[in-house]
């Protein structure tokens, strides 16, 4: 008879633990349906005009979907250009209690994604810096986890060496125009050797990353930190 109420019990708390832990962890988000309305306003109004170096939506959402989804707060990325990652990430942070640091090197691009920023809802969650990425990114302190890079394609790896340290455990660094090239897929040059490739190649030699790429977009490979080293 004991024995039957703590197997009851045991049961009881697994199912506790199966179904009342995912909504314990969405309520666990800040909700502000002013703002997201705000934010899908502005890119309904906007979706043909990201031209300039812009990432397409479906790579946007991606970032959104992974920063919600790890509950990622202190982010970095590198390459604003006129800000539309720059609006998917901030807004998933705006969920988390996050904020963004985003670095553009163009100022005119810098100057409109600080105006895209606010026109969409989110520049408390941004901090935009006009500066030259291959200086400031060595300077940052962070830590951060979670990590965009999508400036100067040769400076991947570079960028990702300087980082690591700074990225905590458990955290990811994706990286846009990155394709599979061992898939022999979209973005595959013959024998040339791209920065993204060297980046890739790089990145998935390491034992304490696991890298995927998802070639939907424009291409983003992402690497999770499984342990410091």
């Amino acid at each position: 008879m004991k024995n039957t109420f703590l197997c009851r019990m045991w049961f009881i708390l697994l199912l506790f633990t199966l179904f009342l832990t995912p909504v314990a962890n969405s309520q666990s988000l800040k909700e502000n349906p002013a703002l997201d309305e705000q934010v899908r306003k502005f890119l309904n109004e906007n979706s043909r005009r990201w031209y300039d170096m812009n990432v397409p939506e479906v790579d946007g959402k991606l970032l959104y979907d992974i920063i919600i989804k790890n509950n990622y707060k202190s982010a970095l990325e590198i390459g604003t250009s006129t800000g539309h990652s720059g609006i998917w990430i901030a807004w998933a942070l705006s969920k988390t209690g996050g904020k963004l640091i985003t670095i553009e090197i163009d100022e005119g691009r810098h100057r409109q994604a600080v105006e895209n920023f606010k026109k969409a809802g989110l520049s408390e969650y941004i901090d935009a810096r006009l500066a030259d990425a291959h200086q400031l990114v060595k300077e940052l302190k962070g830590p951060f986890d979670f990590i965009f890079s999508d400036a100067d394609k040769e400076w991947y790896k570079n960028y990702f060496i300087e980082l690591d340290p700074k990225l905590k455990v458990g955290g990811c660094f994706t990286a846009h125009n990155v394709y599979d090239y061992g898939s022999g897929g979209r973005g595959s040059r013959g024998g040339f050797r791209s920065g993204q490739q060297e980046f890739l190649e790089y990145v998935r030699s390491l034992p304490n990353y696991e890298t995927t790429v998802d070639n939907r977009g424009g291409g983003v490979s992402i690497s999770y930190k499984k342990s410091s080293r």
